[in-house]
């Protein structure tokens, strides 16, 4: 896949079948669009094309809102793009300017002039330009003048997986990290590299991985003890994770704690993939540490029977 940080690389393709959007966590929505756009290709012998903005429009077009938080990172969206079989991924700056482009403006300049669309495919509440006046209908109705074809992924086949990145995110929340599963097609992940902690679970015979997630914005599911698959240097293992303030040692900052249950050698300074499978507990304070290492065998019994 070529990423491309505006147009002005990008060369016009014989034959472009595009989609566009944020496409934040490529759940099982977004899915459909790109094997759609896959499809479509294979049969016209052309190349795939997502158009994305970066950065979130919500960050410019409501920076007082401070608690964006986003299902996938740029880096995670990459690879889960090319899987998916985008040939060519194209980062538009967002801007405030931009924000005021019509629908007109953008298929003109973008769709048509530069990437040279000739097959468009969207879903079926998607809209373009200034307070997204540039539904399906209207690119319907000019796809003559336009010069490409226009194809909805319709309201029913995206309700029938009764999916939303709204609903994911809300599932995270409440900790349901199953349903998120299900509507992403995958499980939930979070990567990050391993850094120096307090070593407490090392004292108590819990040897845990402290994980500084990649990015801030990055949507962390609810505190509590989670279920976890973490995949270290291509190798996948059985762990728990603990998300939160830890209670019992009189914590005050949120951390992400890994313990690998059948891992052997040192973590530090490694990067991490947490693939979230089911929710266990709620943090609780346990008053001493022997009460937290009587839990945490308990936990890790949970653990092995999950996974």
């Amino acid at each position: 896949m070529k990423i491309y940080e505006g147009l002005a690389d990008f060369l016009p393709l014989r034959y472009a079948v595009v989609t566009s959007g944020t496409f934040d966590g490529v759940h099982l929505g977004h899915q459909k669009i790109l094997l759609r756009l896959k499809d479509i290709a294979l049969k016209k012998e052309g190349e795939t094309v997502l158009i994305t903005f970066w950065p979130h429009p919500r960050m410019v077009l409501h920076p007082e809102k401070k608690n964006l938080r986003l299902l996938s990172t740029f880096e995670e969206k990459v690879i889960l793009l090319e899987k998916f079989g985008v040939d060519h991924l194209v980062i538009i700056p967002f801007t405030k300017a931009f924000s005021q482009w019509s629908s007109q403006k953008f298929i003109h300049t973008i769709l048509v002039d530069q990437i040279h669309t000739q097959c468009l495919v969207i879903g079926y509440d998607h809209k373009f330009g200034k307070n997204r006046e540039g539904s399906f209908d209207y690119l319907k109705t000019h796809a003559l003048e336009f010069g490409f074809k226009v194809e909805e992924i319709s309201r029913q086949d995206v309700d029938e997986i009764g999916v939303s990145s709204t609903k994911i995110r809300k599932a995270l929340e409440q900790g349901d990290v199953k349903s998120a599963a299900r509507y992403l097609g995958r499980p939930y992940e979070i990567n990050g590299k391993v850094v120096h902690g307090q070593q407490l679970g090392r004292s108590i015979g819990f040897p845990t991985a402290n994980i500084q997630v990649d990015s801030e914005l990055k949507l962390l599911p609810k505190d509590g003890v989670y279920a976890v698959r973490v995949v270290v240097d291509q190798d996948l293992y059985p762990a728990m994770v603990n998300i939160g303030i830890r209670p019992t040692v009189q914590g005050n900052e949120k951390t992400i704690e890994a313990h690998l249950l059948e891992f052997e050698g040192d973590l530090y300074g490694k990067q991490l993939q947490i693939l979230f499978i089911d929710f266990i507990r709620e943090q609780q304070d346990f008053g001493s540490l022997e009460a937290l290492r009587q839990q945490l065998v308990l936990d890790k019994n949970i653990v092995n029977l999950l996974l």
